[in-house]
């Protein structure tokens, strides 16, 4: 009968590797993204209201969205 010695630096074999589900990765850069547009359409209105403009919340929103699809 053979003693196996296991260390604590050496992984174990039996224990399954855990990785994320590449869905739950994109799901979260996509609510990430429609909560930074919504914030900033909601921005825009307040600027909109407080300057008596009509067009500070469709350009705040268009710009955030460009730069949210460069990045």
């Amino acid at each position: 009968m053979k003693l196996i010695k296991l260390s604590m630096n050496q992984p174990q074999k039996n224990k399954p590797n855990k990785r994320l589900n590449p869905y739950i990765k994109f799901t979260s850069v996509a609510i990430q993204m429609g909560v930074t547009i919504f914030l900033g359409n909601i921005l825009g209105a307040w600027l909109d209201k407080k300057f008596s403009t009509t067009y500070l919340e469709n350009l705040i929103t268009l710009l955030l969205f460009f730069w949210l699809c460069i990045l």
